[in-house]
C-alpha cells in the first residue's frame, strides 16, 4: 500500500471536497461493501464486482452507481453523465454535505447491492440480429457455405453480415459477398487477420 498521503487519487479535485467525501466514506462503511483503490478513487465492490465509486469533481463530488440503470430512483437523484455512451452508470451528485441524506443514501446503496445479489447488469448490448438476404440466398444454394458459416461464433458471424449489409449498394453487396464466401468456407473470421 502506498502512503495516505499520496494516495490522493480521489480524482483531480478530491481535495476540494475532502470532508464531503469522508462523509460518504462514513456513511458507507456501515454498509457490507468493501473499499478497494480503483482508477485512482475509491471504488466499493460487493463480492469482487463493483457497486460505486465516490469522486471530487469540478464542480461537485458525486457516487456513481456501476449499474445505476436498475436503480427505481424513485428519489429523482441519478442522472446518466454521457447519455449516449453510459448505459449502466449513474451518477448522484453533491454540491454541499447538507445534500448528503444519509438514510437516501443507504437506501439506494442497500437497492444496488440487493441488485448485484440478483447478478442484474446490462448484457452487452445484444447487437440487432442483421438478416443478409444474398448471403441467405448463397447459403441455400451452398450448404456446405452454411455448414461453414453457423460454425463461426455468433459475433463472428455478425461480423460477416455487418460487412455485408453495411454497404449500400446492392452491387457493393455481392462483391463483398463474393469476398467473404471462400473466407466462410476456410473458416477464417472476417477480421481474423487484424486480431
Amino acid at each position: 500500500m502506498e502512503p495516505a498521503s499520496e494516495n490522493k487519487g480521489i480524482w483531480k479535485y478530491g481535495s476540494q471536497w475532502e470532508e464531503e467525501l469522508l462523509l460518504l466514506k462514513s456513511i458507507l462503511d456501515k454498509t457490507e461493501l468493501k473499499e478497494t483503490t480503483k482508477w485512482g478513487g475509491p471504488v466499493y465492490v460487493y463480492e469482487k464486482k463493483n457497486v460505486l465509486g465516490l469522486g471530487g469533481f469540478k464542480e461537485y463530488f458525486a457516487i456513481w452507481f456501476f449499474n445505476g440503470v436498475f436503480l427505481k430512483d424513485e428519489k429523482k437523484k441519478l442522472l446518466n453523465a454521457q447519455e449516449d455512451k453510459t448505459k449502466s452508470l449513474r451518477q448522484w451528485r453533491f454540491t454541499s454535505k447538507d445534500q448528503v441524506n444519509e438514510k437516501e443514501v443507504l437506501e439506494y446503496i442497500a437497492e444496488a447491492i440487493e441488485n448485484e445479489k440478483q447478478g442484474k447488469i446490462i448484457k452487452p448490448s445484444k447487437k440487432e440480429a442483421i438478416i443478409s438476404e444474398l448471403l441467405e440466398n448463397e447459403m441455400s444454394k451452398n450448404p456446405a457455405l452454411k455448414e461453414a458459416f453457423e460454425k463461426f461464433s455468433p459475433y463472428k458471424q455478425y461480423e460477416f453480415l455487418e460487412y455485408i449489409e453495411s454497404a449500400k449498394q446492392e452491387k457493393t453487396k455481392l462483391s463483398r459477398i463474393e469476398k467473404v464466401v471462400p473466407m466462410i468456407l476456410a473458416n477464417v473470421g472476417l477480421n481474423d487477420k487484424y486480431r
